[in-house]
């Protein structure tokens, strides 16, 4: 009695740090934000949020296009590509500001990630959501940093070379020196808001696998299907508001970076067109960043709706080896229960051998199945559940369509033929 009351007091305490202690879990997201200029929380934050945005977003890629482009430069140093690189950016980072914006307005950004709900949740997916929470920022830097370093290269080696003096200041030096530091903070400024609402997106969906996980060890427990049902209604009805928040933000972004990839490859596969990585790096590099954030959103809805899927894979099997135990020993006709059961079964019943390596995506497939509960679960009961989960599949949706392994492979194919063709035009990879 006394170790049950412990855990319960522990339980507790987690679940009160989960709703009053708000700067545990969100203190580097809001760091993030704040020298991000995102953050909106006030008047006055949201009026420097919205100024930093026009300038780096929308003000200076126009001045870098229309004043610090150098027209009557070298060769090497012209870029007639630079319409496109500094659009495509523009159009991502704005569709990214705009639906960062709405979505901290209308939902906060604790609401918005879901750690409100996690005093729902057990410890294991708390501990789970909270370790992913941290490492967002780390994965946001290593998709950001490789891209910023190779356009800061080409962006001094462009300036230092002699491609423009436009002595605005009085002193060229210094003139393209500003001039370069505008640029490099605008290409940052817009790829890094682009790849954090994918991150976010690829962080919420982690926390749906988590529950996932979790909902499957019903299966191993003694649980009416009541309970069963309600809480596989709760992971779908946040499914779907993670597809209503995310629908636009997807379906734009895939429309945008599709657009981008088919005009860049209409430029730069004209009978005129020359095409260098010293005039078409910035433009590869672009196709990149975009295509990457386009496939993080993509992989991670794709994720989240097989394991969704999986769960009738394995209330199917766990019916199966529950209604086979049911009728063990009997004399043909009426069942008899073993109450004192208690062998464990595993769900890989199909024969498949044991050093064959499993992949994290069959997770839910290696749950442990206890047909112990097939008396206190009867077979209609079983089945109804089964049927329940064939025609209720759960998963992230864009506007009705679920984006599941066929859609992504077919995406997939579509824009990494076109991102190659554009490489092998660009760099000389064939």
């Amino acid at each position: 009695m006394g170790d049950e009351t412990e855990v319960l007091t522990g339980r507790n305490k987690a679940f009160s740090r989960s709703k009053s202690n708000v700067g545990d879990e969100l203190k580097s997201f809001r760091s993030c934000l704040k020298w991000g200029c995102v953050d909106q929380s006030n008047p006055w934050t949201a009026c420097l949020s919205w100024s930093v945005f026009l300038l780096l977003a929308i003000v200076v890629p126009l001045i870098s296009h229309f004043v610090l482009a150098c027209r009557n430069c070298d060769e090497n140093h012209r870029q007639p590509y630079d319409s496109v690189v500094q659009l495509s950016l523009t159009i991502v980072a704005t569709l990214s500001f705009i639906c960062l914006s709405d979505f901290i307005r209308k939902y906060g950004l604790r609401r918005f990630l879901f750690l409100d709900k996690l005093c729902d949740e057990s410890r294991k997916v708390r501990q789970g959501y909270t370790e992913q929470l941290h490492n967002s920022l780390k994965m946001l830097s290593v998709f950001v940093l490789p891209c910023f370093a190779a356009e800061s290269a080409y962006k001094i080696w462009w300036y230092s070379s002699g491609a423009t003096r436009i002595p605005f200041l009085g002193n060229s030096y210094v003139s393209d020196t500003i001039a370069c530091t505008m640029e490099l903070c605008s290409w940052l400024y817009r790829t890094s808001i682009f790849f954090l609402v994918c991150i976010l997106f690829r962080l919420i969906c982690h926390l749906q696998i988590l529950r996932l996980q979790d909902f499957a060890q019903v299966f191993q427990e003694e649980s009416d299907v009541a309970s069963v049902l309600k809480e596989h209604l709760r992971i779908r009805r946040h499914l779907r508001i993670i597809s209503h928040r995310y629908r636009a933000f997807i379906l734009s972004t895939l429309i945008f970076v599709t657009a981008s990839q088919l005009v860049s490859l209409l430029i730069t596969t004209r009978s005129q067109a020359e095409v260098t990585i010293l005039k078409a790096g910035e433009l590869a590099l672009c196709s990149i960043s975009l295509v990457t954030g386009l496939f993080i959103c993509l992989r991670s809805a794709t994720k989240i709706t097989h394991r969704a899927q999986s769960v009738t894979c394995l209330a199917a099997k766990w019916h199966e080896l529950a209604t086979i135990d049911s009728f063990d020993g009997t004399d043909g006709e009426t069942p008899i229960h073993h109450h004192g059961y208690s062998r464990v079964l595993p769900v890989n019943v199909n024969g498949e051998s044991d050093d064959e390596e499993a992949s994290d995506d069959d997770e839910l497939h290696n749950t442990k199945i206890i047909p112990i509960y097939a008396p206190t679960i009867s077979f209609q009961k079983r089945q109804a559940l089964v049927t329940y989960f064939e025609n209720n599949r759960a998963g992230i949706t864009v506007f009705g369509f679920m984006l599941d392994r066929t859609w992504l492979h077919t995406i997939f194919g579509i824009e990494m033929s076109l991102f190659l063709w554009l490489l092998s035009k660009t760099i000389g990879i064939s």
